[in-house]
């Protein structure tokens, strides 16, 4: 069953939601985790953030869509669903429930303090809670 931990951060910055995404990205990519990152509305801000986010780091990633997709470590999705190689880590950046977050074996839900993103979040949250998935909540 698929672990779920929601980030909750002190800020109501979008960007700081974009940043941790690409903090947990990373530290998933060097514990040899594939990544998906669940991005509709945010893939290519995401992507060129991949590249600037810290000083000296890298993490290997693509837009989905590419011929190389299945080769990514981290994925950055705009609304498909990702190929069978990617069953390690989601990132879901999106308002809804991706319908195939099932399939992970680890869910991350980030969450700044903007009152549309919280309500939005606490709606995931009890949809993932009825369905007896073990939630975690971590607050940044």
């Amino acid at each position: 069953m698929t672990r779920i931990d929601f980030y909750v951060l002190g800020s109501d910055d979008p960007r700081q939601r974009l940043v941790t995404a690409c903090r947990i990205a990373e530290k998933a990519w060097k514990q040899g985790l594939r990544v998906f990152i669940h991005a509709p509305d945010q893939a290519r801000e995401l992507d060129d953030l991949l590249w600037t986010f810290s000083s000296g780091s890298f993490v290997p990633h693509g837009l989905q869509g590419g011929d190389d997709d299945a080769e990514q470590p981290v994925l950055i999705g705009a609304g498909g669903e990702p190929g069978p190689e990617h069953a390690d880590v989601l990132i879901n950046l999106a308002d809804a429930v991706p319908p195939f977050f099932g399939r992970f074996h680890r869910l991350a839900e980030i969450l700044h303090r903007h009152p549309d993103t919280l309500s939005r979040g606490r709606e995931r949250f009890r949809h993932y809670r009825e369905r007896g998935y073990e939630l975690h909540t971590h607050n940044l």
